[in-house]
């Protein structure tokens, strides 16, 4: 489908004006958040584009409709519809184990003591890792920034799971493979470097570089022209520089646009986090998601695979606080379930925030941010870049002024 401005969006412009104000009020005029873009589809046509503040506080750029960000985690669920083209091919299978095509997997052990200096005493896992374990982030696997666990320092030992990551796709899961995991796979759910390895397995299964597989199979049939794992060349001066907050509520300068390693080709190709994009070019994506699968007339995904993606997975049906062992995600938890990729609206009353059951999405770490409501036909697409996500609730109040504009 293509995006155009036609009136029939059938959402307030007043009250979608209200969330520039908002923004820049609260966050842009505070010094809390350098610039924001936030784009608002609805019944197939742009209801909203609002573009305040700045992409480079440094050099006093200001965001621009082509800003390029860092979209870390909002890479997974492209990832993922990746890895449900190879299972519509009947390449794999939700239910294959992991060590069907990692071999050297097939004896995980579980953590049960130990550090990765004194070394880990681990236990069998009660079933093997499965394909829909790494979808779904009941693994067993974690991040490193989660500094909750012994198995967690490890992963910072060994520079897995980090922001910037060293290495390659093959040292990652050779390193991994030697770690314990957090849990029996199924038992609960973490926050992982799950998509990460589905990544190594689209490109061990698809038999192509993960990177090449993505272009040829997602990107370049949606047009999605900047989107990728370094910024396109001759397209520097659109990407924005990403932040911290300072202790004083400001923000101090966490990866400079000129000097940035996402200028040049990474070694790690990071299936879970890694990719840049325009709000333009990932509403593309996020319109086929909501048109079942379907994109600048290319089908990515069929329909009810589609379906199957966004419903909830958690074993038992139940919300991620009911199954979480971790406090770190992107997603709030109450009234949240969580699918093939994407954390899912199970409960709208429980996540004290207005939406649909069945609505789905997620954010990356430089608090950018989007969700597909099949419900209202409605797609909303926030970008800025300062990390950690957490630091503000602008998530929560972005969703609740989007719905408040509904007219119909």
């Amino acid at each position: 489908m293509m995006l155009m401005k036609t009136g029939f969006s059938g959402m307030s412009a007043e009250r979608l004006g209200r969330i520039d104000d908002f923004l820049q009020r609260k966050y842009i005029d505070s010094g809390k958040l350098p610039g924001t873009l936030t784009m608002i589809a609805r019944r197939g046509e742009i209801a909203h584009l609002g573009v305040r503040g700045l992409a480079d506080v440094e050099r006093g750029t200001p965001v621009a409709e082509d800003t390029i960000w860092r979209i870390y985690s909002m890479t997974k669920p492209i990832t993922s519809i990746a890895f449900m083209m190879l299972v519509e091919e009947g390449l794999v299978a939700l239910d294959d184990p992991v060590h069907r095509f990692i071999p050297e997997w097939r004896n995980l052990g579980v953590f049960a003591g130990g550090t990765h200096r004194t070394g880990f005493q681990t236990t069998r896992p009660a079933r093997p890792m499965l394909m829909i374990d790494l979808l779904r982030h009941t693994s067993g696997l974690t991040y490193g920034f989660q500094l909750r666990t012994n198995v967690d320092a490890a992963y910072r030992a060994a520079k897995i799971g980090e922001i910037e990551k060293a290495g390659d796709l093959d040292q990652f899961i050779a390193t991994l493979g030697k770690l314990p995991l957090e849990f029996s796979p199924g038992e609960k759910w973490n926050y992982s470097v799950a998509t990460d390895v589905l990544g190594y397995l689209v490109q061990k299964i698809g038999g192509e570089p993960f990177e090449a597989f993505l272009k040829r199979r997602i990107l370049d049939p949606l047009g999605m022209v900047d989107t990728g794992f370094q910024v396109p060349a001759g397209a520097g001066a659109r990407f924005a520089s990403c932040y911290q907050p300072t202790r004083d509520g400001g923000l101090e300068l966490q990866d400079d646009m000129a000097t940035s390693s996402y200028l040049e080709a990474p070694g790690f190709v990071s299936g879970g986090g890694g990719l840049v994009s325009t709000a333009g070019d990932y509403m593309k994506f996020a319109q086929a998601l909501l048109d079942g699968g379907v994109g600048n007339g290319h089908r990515l995904v069929g329909r009810k695979t589609l379906e199957l993606m966004t419903a909830n997975h958690l074993p038992g049906g139940v919300d991620l606080p009911a199954l979480s062992v971790s406090l770190f995600s992107e997603a709030s938890y109450s009234g949240v379930g969580f699918g093939l990729g994407f954390a899912n609206t199970i409960d709208p009353a429980k996540t004290l925030t207005p939406g649909s059951v069945g609505d789905y999405y997620w954010g990356g770490a430089a608090s950018t941010f989007f969700w597909v409501d099949p419900v209202e036909e409605l797609i909303a697409i926030f970008m800025t870049q300062l990390i950690p996500s957490s630091t503000y609730p602008v998530r929560r109040e972005l969703r609740t002024m989007v719905y408040a504009a509904l007219d119909d």
